[in-house]
């Protein structure tokens, strides 16, 4: 489990492509932190750590991963929001997130606004995902609050540090992220039948 809040950004360094895997090596100052079996948040994309070597730590996606996500798109030099898997018994400062990944949406407008910016993303509505105003979403492992909310689209509004100190900074329009849906909002949708099995 993860909350939300990005630790650091790494940086990709190396990218293998193995059959249907692809190995992704990423350097960051959380690095000698981190050991082999760990799983840590790529973008929103729980993957474990299963090679180390200095600097930089290497991460494999299976051919799912890397259909369902954008960790595919990825390129040598891209910025990564990264995140460890939260401790139990510590404070939770955004929400309960798995990193697991439900869909990907689009970025369909930046506009900045007295000193915050504010994204609007669209996302297709087949898999009957939901946000409500106010609710929580995880923007490739980022916890934010949902405003403007709309069947198929919604906006989130940021802040100067979470501009300066996550991947928002890198997005235009026609960028592709990672959506996670809230996981209690899944739950209460798959109940009431909205939910395909």
């Amino acid at each position: 489990m993860f909350t939300g809040i990005i630790e650091t950004l790494g940086a990709v360094t190396k990218l293998d492509k193995d059959g249907g895997n692809l190995h992704i090596t990423i350097s960051s100052s959380i690095t000698q932190e981190l050991k082999i079996d760990q799983s840590v948040a790529h973008n929103g994309v729980c993957l474990t750590v299963i090679a180390i070597n200095g600097n930089n730590y290497t991460v494999t996606a299976i051919q799912e991963t890397l259909d369902k996500t954008s960790i595919g798109e990825l390129k040598v030099n891209d910025k990564v929001n990264l995140e460890r898997a939260m401790l139990l018994g510590t404070r939770l400062d955004g929400h309960l997130v798995q990193g697991h990944v439900d869909q990907t949406a689009s970025c369909t407008k930046i506009e900045e606004k007295d000193g915050s910016w504010f994204f609007s993303f669209q996302y297709d509505t087949s898999k009957n995902n939901v946000t409500i105003e106010k609710g929580s979403i995880t923007i490739d492992g980022t916890s934010l609050t949902v405003v403007a909310s709309k069947q198929d689209s919604f906006s989130v509004a940021i802040i100067p540090y979470t501009y300066e100190n996550t991947r928002f900074n890198s997005y235009e329009v026609g960028t592709k992220v990672n959506l996670e849906f809230d996981v209690i909002g899944k739950y209460v949708a798959r109940l009431l039948g909205n939910q395909p099995d």
